[in-house]
């Protein structure tokens, strides 16, 4: 069986689902979800910059509304069981949990604990971040020992 470790920031939509159970044709996946909930104030900015950036001008504007820190993991855990309830009814294997901490650590620990053939990061454009290198795929392929696939979310959830 082919073990992918899956990053996400959110709730896989169907799309999303139907995308990364199919990469890899008939062989069966096994799945190990991570998601992040919201990070502090410091991230709002980007993620706004972001949304101007891709002409989302009221989303930036509501930034500010969406949850952050303690107030995120109640949506976070909703999220991640979404998420693993939709790969279980495509007929993957799917395992998750919050990182609460220092996505890239957590990430490199998942990898090796489970001996991971990849890793898929699957999140919305963040193009402050990618710019200079410093989003999640980015940063990983310099620690994880593995592929890295980076893809983004199909539609929002």
């Amino acid at each position: 069986m082919f073990t992918s470790v899956l990053m996400i920031e959110k709730a896989l939509t169907s799309a999303d689902v139907e995308f990364v159970t199919t990469l890899h044709g008939e062989e069966d996946v096994s799945f190990h979800v991570l998601l992040q909930p919201r990070g502090d104030q410091a991230d709002r900015l980007l993620r706004a910059i972001d949304d101007v950036a891709m002409g989302e001008f009221d989303e930036a504007g509501r930034e500010s509304e969406v949850p952050e820190g303690d107030e995120a993991k109640g949506p976070a855990e909703k999220a991640l069981a979404v998420s693993l309830a939709a790969l279980h009814q495509a007929g993957s294997e799917a395992v998750g949990r919050l990182i609460e901490d220092h996505p890239l650590s957590a990430l490199k620990a998942l990898v090796d604990e489970v001996r991971a053939d990849e890793v898929i990061v699957l999140t919305d454009p963040h193009y402050v971040e990618e710019f200079f290198h410093r989003d999640w795929a980015s940063r990983a392929r310099h620690q994880v020992g593995v592929p890295v696939l980076k893809l983004f979310s199909h539609s929002k959830a």
